[in-house]
């Protein structure tokens, strides 16, 4: 798998801080970077491990997150995600017949 396709990067067009998230090691994490891709000074560029119920509240708003989560890992893996403190996205393989984000 390319390391771009297990990423994820929100850049707001207000000036806002940027998000990107990321599967680690079975995990997701997401860190902050001001719109020049520097670290946002409030939290620095420190991946922050996300919990089940964050996951859980992008599944239920159905967010961009939630969305690609799904399309990376597939909705089992997700929902096994916002329940268990488990890497349960271990092993996750690029399907080929899916265009790479």
């Amino acid at each position: 798998m390319s390391s771009g396709s297990k990423r994820l990067r929100l850049e707001p067009g207000d000036g806002s801080v940027v998000k990107e998230y990321r599967i680690e090691n079975g995990f997701v994490e997401a860190r902050g970077l001001d719109p020049n891709g520097q670290p946002e000074p409030q939290t620095g560029s420190d991946w922050q491990r996300l919990t089940p119920d964050q996951l859980a509240v992008h599944v239920e708003r159905n967010t961009v997150v939630a969305q690609w989560l799904q399309w990376r890992l597939g909705w089992r893996r997700l929902l096994w995600a916002c329940i268990s403190q488990e890497p349960a996205m271990q092993e996750v393989t690029e399907d080929t017949s899916r265009p790479a984000l």
